[in-house]
């Protein structure tokens, strides 16, 4: 008979798609799980896998784990409905974001919500906007914290905050490129952040695919001007460091950098930083709670957002 655990590992399988490496992340042998494998082969009279370099999955296996996920998602939701009926003493809640957006909201929701609710035990998932979706999509993590839209379909969200991208400039930079008219510059910025004005200077970005990103490039095209990309990162803390030494201009949200110890409430920043508000409708969005429409939500979840509602 089929049962949960062989579901897991055929899950394991199925997204590994090799079976040294699911043995590896299952913690058990690679003979043990082809046993595994071969008998639910047998239980249900197909062939699951091709076995071929890499493995590929049969048509049978491909709806198999369709079903298998389901399956346990319905036995997680039971688990997650039954510790709600105890007096809700017991539960868990698994939360996705990115790294950095976690280190601006968890310190104010965290104390909070493990005040209220000691016995909840919390899983934070940090990853990129890519990742998240995934996560949420499989039922890994029972909310996601992110900007809109989500790439995911199924979902229902809950607004929390508006968000915008500012330009980041280095007062550094500014003198090294304009010499006695980076004060007037400055001012220009002040008044009307237009790019343009900018087309000569190095920009520090994120690679493609990130948010911030895509609205950069977006400004760049509006602006008509190719930027100078003096180096792209993957890692926004970084690409802010490096624009903090004068090596260039960048694009920053502003909840990070009203979040952050380095850098102060205002315009100017410790590091002859300044941050200027581009006053465009593409520069600004909304950050959100996102979860799965067709999971249940349990009363640890529901109390979540409504913390997070209430402290950002």
């Amino acid at each position: 008979m089929i049962n949960f655990l062989n579901l897991e590992y055929f899950i394991a399988a199925a997204e590994e798609l090799n079976f040294t490496k699911a043995a590896k992340r299952l913690f058990i042998s690679q003979q043990s799980l082809s046993n595994h494998i071969a008998h639910m082969e047998q239980e249900f009279g197909v062939t699951l896998f091709n076995r071929t370099t890499p493995l590929t999955l049969t048509y049978a296996g491909q709806r198999l784990l369709v079903r298998a996920r389901a399956l346990l998602a319905y036995k997680d939701e039971t688990y997650h409905e039954l510790a709600d009926i105890k007096d809700f003493t017991l539960g868990q809640l698994s939360i996705g974001l990115s790294h950095t957006r976690g280190r601006v909201i968890l310190p104010h929701v965290l104390p909070a919500y493990r005040e209220r609710f000691p016995n909840i035990d919390l899983k934070i998932l940090e990853g990129n906007s890519s990742e998240l979706d995934t996560a949420l999509l499989h039922g890994e993590v029972d909310l996601v914290i992110g900007m809109l839209p989500f790439k995911v379909e199924n979902i229902d969200t809950v607004p929390i905050c508006e968000e915008e991208v500012l330009l980041v400039v280095p007062d550094e930079l500014l003198i090294k490129v304009f010499g006695e008219q980076a004060s007037s510059i400055s001012r220009q910025l002040e008044e009307c952040a237009d790019l343009s004005i900018l087309k000569d200077c190095p920009f520090l970005l994120l690679r493609e695919g990130n948010r911030v990103r895509t609205i950069a490039d977006e400004l760049f095209q509006e602006a008509q001007i190719t930027p100078s990309i003096a180096l792209e990162l993957e890692n926004i803390e970084t690409v802010m460091a490096l624009s903090a030494r004068g090596m260039g201009i960048t694009f920053y949200p502003k909840m990070f950098a009203e979040g952050s110890r380095e850098l102060p409430h205002g315009r100017k920043s410790a590091h002859s930083l300044h941050l200027y508000s581009l006053k465009n409708p593409m520069t600004h969005g909304t950050l959100a709670i996102g979860y799965h429409k067709g999971h249940y939500m349990s009363q640890a979840t529901k109390e979540f957002i409504n913390i997070v509602k209430e402290m950002i």
